[in-house]
């Protein structure tokens, strides 16, 4: 037994088994000691070197600097804010497991901030209108091509071509073919999963929540080749929110809450055209930018348009710097350096913002007043009125259709869908009629819709207007309306104006009948779900009475348009008050305000200037907007409301419109005729009614209810005589040949229109439109007709000159403060004198004739200072009213400041005179602001209705 135990052992001893043990034992124990080493001796060290293996550089954004007014009242500030960003930094072993992980999580959280009633950031280039659930671009031009370019992941536009698989040319792709491109299972975002034999039961996310997905995925995918780069799912989020991303931050991996500061406005709507807003920079922008100052980046944030974009350089201030060590996900563990930021330095404007506030306030009153009285009077028939509900999208008509529609919406819903078939059926039989209506033979209604068609066609460029030649016999039979439509869609087809890709229709076999049909069958599609065509149904609906003023009223209160009312409710309902009061009453107190309807007038501007140093104290645009929905990242939806609103809110009516501006002009025609003899102060015209001396007899406007006499200038200013001022501008067109020339009567009314600062712009900071000066016919535009157009601003500017003999450069700027208080920049005055164009006497009586047209009326009464002005009335079209115009300044012993006024399409130069007498009447001290608003609109311009005031 031992012999046997010796005899094992001596040949296991002596074995190649034994060797190759002892082999392997020495390894494991070298790999024992190794691990030993690792883990327990230096552990923590390379547990710190694999955390810290990645660095990053890291941009602090500099604070932006404040905008104050001249007073130090805050404009424009910075908040604290928290954000709530993605970083796609996960890894999935495939598509498929990415998109159900990643969809998961982030529809998780789409929820979550909708429930919380959050504002998910969204610059995707298609919105959502959840209520009838589609789709719309809210791009377009090049910025609509470099959408489509980044969504089929091309180079260029031009590389764009039939995409085989979803059967759609992406060069022209709808909004809803975008869609379901991104949303696809088998090629993208996974989010419209098809049953499978492996996953019956697939995933089904809301419409809401599959378009955010599609927003929040997109974003991700526009960050793919920069792993750590986040994208942003929703700024400024609440406390609420913050709470639920820190209770699951282990299963919502990826996302991050971020400090940082929003921009926000104060006195948002009376400032928003002057301040402009902040966005974050466009691809274009950065280009643009970075060639000038290297230190942006593309994340900054920078002004988009206004003062926030005009002082960019000054207001961003100096980004600074942070290197840190980040872990696998992206997570700092580190900060290596860190360089402070600057903040940006101060603006202080020249605009004082109470007086702006009041001014706005007080356009608004004006305005409200003569719709108020216009109504009254029948000018505006309250069918109109009803109608404007729905044409300025007060009232939502989608919503009518919605499963939370009140009673009244269903009703009016049902009585739309009616009236809809019918005209859906009536269109298709006419365009498939054998015997089919020309234009000029249809009723107004059909007419309307075959318009609105035909330009619907050419904006989704199925028409291609690039291709119809304008000189085509059929076309000028057709622009005549000597054609039917279908008689002309044909005759586009066979001419190939049509792009049929557009169209279901397979091209290579399709021919003309084929094209036409598929037309027709697009044309029925689309103004099927039209809202802009609906209108045109709803017009007539509500015209004939089809649909009342009383339904349209109770969907105010429906919708939450206005605050709930009882007795207004009731009343309504119980028909013990009529729309007609109802609106009236809403017009009257500003319930519903002139922007809101939208009707002749709803805009109008203001100027008011420092006379002694031609700084500007107010510059008011009505109706301005919200600029905090703006800035931060855009509002969609709220974008795409005041893209779509008649009043057309974006617009500086102040700095942009131009419009002729009547016998304002007069003061210029009297300065050139003063200067180069054709008159002095005691000559005199006799007023005949009729000036005879050019073929087309232009008329005064008294003529022929009387005539005004024999007036000196400063009586012709006075009672603004047409006759005389003709005969001023006929005698300069007569001075260099004795006879008469119209280029050379034009050639003097413009030097001393240059003269007055009107063939420039005026230098202020914002957009703002070069005034034109007429270039024909002298003796109309001597009264301020042929083709003088001007802004508001420049006619300030005209008026400051002419009052302190002083040409100013405008400016918005008062001065620039850095963040340690040192003044940057300080506004100077800088002006070119004028006060050598006239002697004393002649100025003299230009100005005594300014103070005689506002002694001559009795807006100005009960002032405390002598104003003194002219008045203006501009015809533009002869489908809508004259534009109202008034210059002036006050005190007129001593000017203080001047005052320009337009109200568009506000029917008599008197509205416009009404308004600065209130605006002046608030800037002496005279009446409180609400003291002069609690007499309501009707009560404002009583005068209106009851008086004619003619210019």
């Amino acid at each position: 037994m031992i012999y046997d135990i010796k005899e094992f052992l001596k040949n296991f001893f002596t074995s190649r088994l034994f060797v190759l043990g002892v082999i392997v034992s020495l390894l494991f124990a070298v790999i024992i000691g190794r691990v030993f080493t690792l883990q327990i001796i230096n552990g923590e060290s390379y547990q710190d070197h694999f955390i810290l293996k990645i660095q990053k550089d890291i941009t602090i954004e500099a604070a932006r600097g404040n905008i104050y007014d001249c007073n130090g009242n805050l404009l424009a500030y910075n908040e604290l804010a928290y954000t709530l960003v993605v970083a796609d930094n996960q890894t999935y072993n495939s598509t498929k497991e990415k998109n159900l992980a990643l969809n998961a999580e982030l529809a998780e959280v789409i929820q979550m901030l909708l429930d919380n009633h959050e504002e998910i950031y969204n610059t995707f280039g298609i919105s959502y209108n959840a209520t009838n659930n589609t789709y719309s671009y809210n791009v377009s031009g090049t910025s609509l091509k470099n959408f489509l370019v980044n969504v089929f992941g091309e180079k260029s536009y031009d590389d764009l071509t039939y995409n085989e698989t979803f059967g759609f040319n992406e060069a022209t792709a709808t909004p809803e073919q975008v869609m379901d491109y991104l949303m696809h299972d088998k090629y993208h975002f996974g989010i419209n999963q098809e049953p499978t034999e492996a996953n019956p039961d697939p995933v089904q996310y809301s419409d809401e929540v599959a378009y955010y997905l599609v927003v929040l995925r997109y974003a991700l995918l526009e960050n793919r080749y920069t792993r750590y780069v986040t994208s942003v799912v929703a700024k400024d989020i609440s406390d609420k929110t913050v709470a639920y991303m820190n209770e699951h931050s282990d299963s919502l991996e990826g996302f991050y809450i971020e400090e940082n500061t929003i921009r926000k406005y104060n006195y948002s709507e009376y400032f928003s055209n002057i301040i402009g807003y902040t966005g974050t920079i466009s691809e274009e922008e950065y280009e643009q930018l970075s060639k000038k100052d290297s230190s942006y980046t593309i994340s900054d944030t920078i002004g988009r348009s206004g003062i926030e974009q005009y002082y960019e350089s000054y207001l961003r201030g100096t980004n600074g710097e942070q290197s840190v060590y980040v872990d696998n996900v992206g997570r700092i563990n580190k900060v290596i350096s860190e360089k402070d930021a600057i903040a940006g330095s101060d603006i202080y404007l020249s605009i004082d913002a109470k007086l702006q506030k009041a001014t706005y306030k007080l356009l608004e009153q004006e305005l409200a007043g003569i719709i108020y009285a216009n109504i009254r009077s029948g000018d505006i028939p309250i069918t109109d009125v009803y109608f404007s509900l729905i044409d300025n999208s007060i009232l939502d008509i989608s919503h009518f259709s919605s499963k939370k529609a009140s009673d009244t919406e269903k009703q009016i819903q049902s009585a739309f869908a009616s009236r809809q078939k019918q005209v859906l059926a009536s269109l298709k039989n006419e365009f498939f009629s054998d015997s089919p209506t020309i234009n000029n033979k249809m009723d107004d209604e059909m007419l309307d819709d075959i318009t609105y068609i035909v330009k619907m066609l050419k904006n989704n460029k199925v028409l291609l207007t690039s291709e119809i030649d304008s000189a085509d016999e059929t076309y000028k039979q057709w622009s005549a309306g000597n054609l039917s439509p279908a008689e002309y869609f044909k005759y586009c087809i066979s001419n190939q104006w049509v792009d049929i890709t557009k169209l279901s229709v397979k091209e290579e076999y399709a021919d003309t009948s084929e094209v036409y049909t598929a037309l027709v069958d697009y044309i029925i599609k689309e103004i099927g779900s039209n809202t802009g065509f609906a209108k045109i149904t709803y017009n007539y609906m509500v015209h004939s009475g089809t649909v009342s003023g009383r339904d349209l009223c109770i969907v105010l209160y429906d919708q939450g348009v206005l605050d709930y009312d009882e007795n207004y409710a009731s009343g309504l309902n119980s028909g013990s008050i009529s729309p007609y009061d109802f609106l009236l009453d809403m017009i009257d107190h500003l319930e519903l305000t002139p922007a809101q309807l939208a009707l002749d007038p709803c805009t109008a501007s203001c100027v008011i200037t420092d006379t002694k140093t031609g700084s500007i104290k107010a510059l008011v645009s009505y109706p301005g907007y919200d600029n905090n929905k703006m800035a931060n990242g855009v509002d969609a939806k709220y974008y795409e409301r005041l893209q779509s609103d008649k009043s057309n809110p974006l617009y500086n009516y102040a700095t942009q419109e131009k419009t002729a501006c009547g016998s304002t002009f007069k003061m210029i025609t009297a300065t050139a005729s003063l200067a180069e003899g054709m008159i002095d102060t005691d000559t005199r015209v006799q007023c005949t009614g009729v000036f005879d001396a050019i073929d087309n007899h232009p008329r005064c406007w008294i003529y022929p209810a009387g005539t005004h006499g024999n007036l000196n200038v400063s009586e012709a200013l006075r009672d603004s005589c047409n006759i005389f001022f003709y005969t001023c501008g006929y005698d300069l067109a007569t001075k260099d040949y004795n006879t008469y020339d119209d280029a050379s009567g034009i050639k003097y009314l413009q030097k001393y229109a240059k003269i007055y600062g009107l063939n420039d712009k005026t230098g202020i900071e914002i957009q703002e439109n070069k005034p034109e000066i007429a270039t024909e016919y002298p003796v109309m535009a001597a009264i301020g007709q042929s083709n003088n157009n001007y802004t508001t601003v420049s006619l300030s500017r005209y008026v400051t000159a002419l009052v302190s003999g002083n040409l100013y450069d405008y400016q918005l700027m008062n001065k620039i403060v850095d963040t340690n208080g040192n003044v940057l920049k300080q506004y100077e005055p800088k002006s070119t004198n004028i006060k050598d164009t006239l002697k004393d006497e002649q100025w003299d009586s230009i100005y005594s004739g300014m103070r005689m047209v506002v002694e001559d009326t009795n807006i100005f009464n009960g002032l405390s200072v002598n104003v003194a002005g002219k008045t203006g009335t501009a015809q533009q079209v002869t489908t809508r009213p004259n534009h109202a115009l008034f210059v002036g300044y006050a005190p007129y012993e001593n000017p203080e400041i001047t005052i320009a006024v337009r109200i568009s399409y506000g029917y008599t130069s008197h509205n416009a005179e009404g308004a600065a007498a209130h605006i002046l009447s608030y800037y002496f001290k005279d009446e409180k602001l609400n003291e002069i608003l609690s007499k309501n609109a009707s009560g404002v311009n009583a005068f209106t209705a009851t008086e004619n005031f003619t210019d």
